[in-house]
């Protein structure tokens, strides 16, 4: 979820786009999941079950049973590696590999989502405390412990803010030339900077835009796509129960797909969400819908938010009631029946022939 910030950008060009109403149909999305919050909560020294947990097998079960076939699973980059340079803290990477394993014996692909911001112990990403170089070195241990694993997607990082885009570009590169050097041919998502809102894309707030800037993304086997987040409150923050922003949103998407073609890349719609309000549910359908109608160039999307601890009046909150589903979920239904994807187009690990 979004800090409110400097992502309400140019809203009347926007708004002056055609908002259309996109039909989901059955079409060849890769991913259609959701987020699984949780082990990212707490302090780095906290414990398990008391201040951060990873999800229950009775969430797991539930949102398999539903239709939704990838988890984006946040963790805490402190608990993972409690110094930097250190190996992988052992018993956190266990906790970690053992959710994978979970989510994959029920069929879901694992985006891996260092949920920290481009920050580490309070430290910026890039400055003297916490060097791109240290970022890389993470990223190789981690690559190391999932190298080639089916249905396992490597997030660099959620939601960089205040760094500057050529700042984020070059510690996002050599965080991908380490992965590659350690042979991992996983599928990687890179974000931009300020929150890597779609509709900041190609908005210039002093320091470069994230279009022209992450074009600079070097991966040796090209296997990498665009993550980007997106919500309809009216700070696009994602934490207000109103989506009077829903326009915006959908039309930020439909921008962004030409935006795409026109560079031929990829892109992964990593988080967004919306309240049980009606406004939140149409612009839901819409914005899987439109998502879908572009199909040729995202590859898929996560909702914002599942998971075990999630207070039940919060309003992105997609985990069942004592009454039932959300109502969040009937506008992803329709998006949840795919047709089979294009040979190839879907492979998280591609062929070395």
């Amino acid at each position: 979820m979004k800090k409110p910030g400097p992502r309400l950008v140019v809203g009347s060009l926007l708004l002056a786009l055609t908002a259309g109403s996109a039909q989901a149909g059955n079409a060849d999305l890769c991913f259609r999941g959701v987020n699984l919050s949780g082990a990212e909560y707490g302090e780095a020294d906290g414990k398990e079950g008391i201040n951060f947990t990873y999800p229950s097998q009775q969430t797991v079960h539930y949102f398999a049973g539903k239709g939704f076939d990838a988890v984006r699973l946040p963790f805490k980059w402190e608990r993972l590696q409690q110094a930097l340079g250190a190996p992988l803290d052992p018993v956190e990477l266990e906790r970690l590999k053992t959710s994978v394993a979970g989510l994959r014996e029920k069929g879901f692909t694992v985006i891996l989502d260092p949920h920290n911001f481009g920050y580490y112990s309070g430290g910026k990403i890039g400055s003297a405390q916490v060097p791109a170089r240290q970022f890389a070195q993470f990223w190789i241990r981690l690559a190391a412990e999932f190298a080639n694993q089916d249905g396992i997607v490597f997030g660099l990082m959620n939601e960089p803010y205040d760094i500057d885009p050529k700042d984020w570009l070059d510690a996002a590169n050599q965080a991908i030339a380490g992965i590659r050097a350690v042979k991992a041919r996983n599928l990687i998502l890179v974000p931009g900077t300020y929150w890597s809102g779609v509709s900041s894309w190609e908005t210039d707030f002093g320091k470069g835009a994230n279009g022209p800037v992450m074009l600079g993304v070097r991966d040796p086997i090209d296997n990498y796509g665009f993550e980007v987040h997106q919500y309809m409150d009216e700070d696009l923050s994602g934490t207000h129960r109103a989506c009077v922003n829903a326009d915006i949103a959908v039309n930020a998407i439909a921008k962004l797909s030409d935006w795409l073609r026109s560079h031929d890349k990829r892109a992964f719609l990593g988080e967004f969400g919306g309240s049980e309000e009606p406004d939140c549910l149409a612009g839901l359908k819409r914005m899987t819908g439109q998502m879908a109608e572009d199909s040729d160039v995202w590859l898929g999307w996560t909702y914002w938010a599942g998971g075990d601890w999630w207070p039940e009046g919060e309003g992105n909150n997609i985990k069942p009631t004592a009454r039932g589903d959300r109502k969040q979920l009937s506008s992803l239904v329709p998006n949840l029946s795919p047709a089979a994807p294009k040979p190839g187009s879907c492979a998280i690990i591609p062929s070395q022939g």
